[in-house]
């Protein structure tokens, strides 16, 4: 509830400065001026009601009212982005008329200088094009991230086993079910995935945001994964935001995922084995650290090592101790451009396939999206990654 309390009132600041900056500047006359102030004082209370939704909220009533508000909160997004570029725009035009006034010694400026009725109105129509291109951009990302796709990669790994050699492994991360999103769309992963038939099913992290109490029934479908050689998941940061991530992890294994914290299985096929490794989110608190000397303890190095972690950047130790491929979430693959030119600045990777070192990564994009339901420039996936060696 604090976190929520807190969020509210750094929203309802943000929501007055929109309302100086779309309703005050521009000169915006009644009663326009009094239906943009209500709109804004509304998808206000929506943006909170989807944050607190899954979490204080339950999202029985409080998911559909709170996707409205956070598709809101995609826009808002885009709004400010837009404002800062009118804002700095004007800037730079009066320093430059200043310089030429100074330069020229000129009388006071003319009635259409940026003082005058003009500036007015370009400003009001340089809003109305960032309003207008905000909304529209927030309503694409709205379509977009309702249509997960299948994303087909082969992977070469020098060290795979003959025998393993065009396993198909399903990689399936990211939902955040909970505040906008419900079981509905969980379903609708499973039914992707199980199309596909791939050999093996593996989950990295953050499939919800909210409580067991109020989230765990979104989940169910989980149930319905099939693959010959199992379903196994590891937790990512968000299963810790607003319960205890043991919880969470308990509830998957119910549903037939097997659960791999800071630990490995053996994978067989054809007679052949390759270790399966799974350890908890980089920043998982106590007692749920990353231990992955502890999942690699005791295993023959000259196995194959596949190691199931939420984030990109746990590859950089997964290369000191000797594992093949790491298969990540997380980033999202930046969810809403232009966030994607900030990951590199935590991630080694940002989506697809990479090296980090001796190890072979590949970051998937995830299912859903965190925060608002749209996604910009980084399309939602589901991975089918054919395991093959190389040419």
């Amino acid at each position: 509830m604090t976190r929520l309390l807190m969020f509210g009132a750094v929203l309802a600041l943000v929501t007055f400065w929109l309302h100086r900056r779309l309703v005050r500047a521009p000169g915006l006359g009644r009663p326009w001026s009094i239906m943009a102030d209500a709109a804004l004082v509304s998808l206000w209370a929506l943006v909170v009601i989807g944050v607190g939704s899954g979490e204080v909220f339950d999202p029985g009533w409080a998911q559909m009212p709170g996707f409205v508000g956070m598709v809101w909160l995609g826009a808002v997004f885009y709004l400010l982005l837009g404002l800062l570029v009118i804002a700095v725009a004007c800037l730079l035009i009066r320093l430059v008329r200043s310089a030429r006034r100074r330069v020229r010694a000129s009388a006071p400026e003319p009635a259409d200088s940026p003082e005058g009725p003009s500036r007015r109105r370009v400003l009001q129509v340089a809003t109305a094009v960032v309003a207008v291109g905000a909304i529209a951009t927030a309503g694409y990302g709205m379509v977009e991230a309702a249509r997960p796709r299948i994303v087909r990669v082969r992977v070469p790994l020098r060290r795979l086993p003959s025998e393993f050699v065009g396993l198909r492994v399903g990689l399936v991360s990211d939902l955040h079910v909970g505040p906008t999103r419900g079981r509905e769309f969980t379903q609708r992963v499973v039914d992707q995935v199980n199309k596909q038939r791939p050999d093996l099913i593996v989950i990295a992290g953050d499939l919800v945001d909210g409580t067991v109490a109020k989230v765990a029934a979104d989940l169910a479908p989980l149930a319905e994964l099939e693959a010959p050689l199992g379903v196994f998941g590891v937790s990512g940061n968000h299963e810790f935001y607003a319960d205890d991530g043991g919880r969470w992890l308990d509830v998957w294994d119910r549903l037939g995922v097997r659960t791999l914290r800071n630990e490995r299985v053996s994978i067989d096929r054809d007679g052949a084995t390759i270790d399966l490794v799974g350890i908890h989110d980089y920043s998982s608190p106590k007692p749920y650290e990353p231990d992955l000397d502890a999942a690699l303890a005791g295993r023959d190095r000259n196995v194959f090592a596949l190691l199931l972690a939420h984030e990109p950047r746990q590859a950089f130790e997964a290369s000191d101790l000797g594992v093949d491929l790491q298969l990540s979430g997380h980033t999202h693959g930046g969810q809403m451009w232009p966030i994607r030119y900030l990951v590199p600045l935590q991630q080694p990777s940002l989506q697809g396939l990479d090296q980090v070192g001796n190890t072979t990564l590949y970051t998937t994009r995830g299912a859903g999206a965190w925060g608002p339901p749209v996604r910009v420039g980084a399309p939602p996936e589901i991975t089918i990654l054919t395991l093959v060696q190389p040419d």
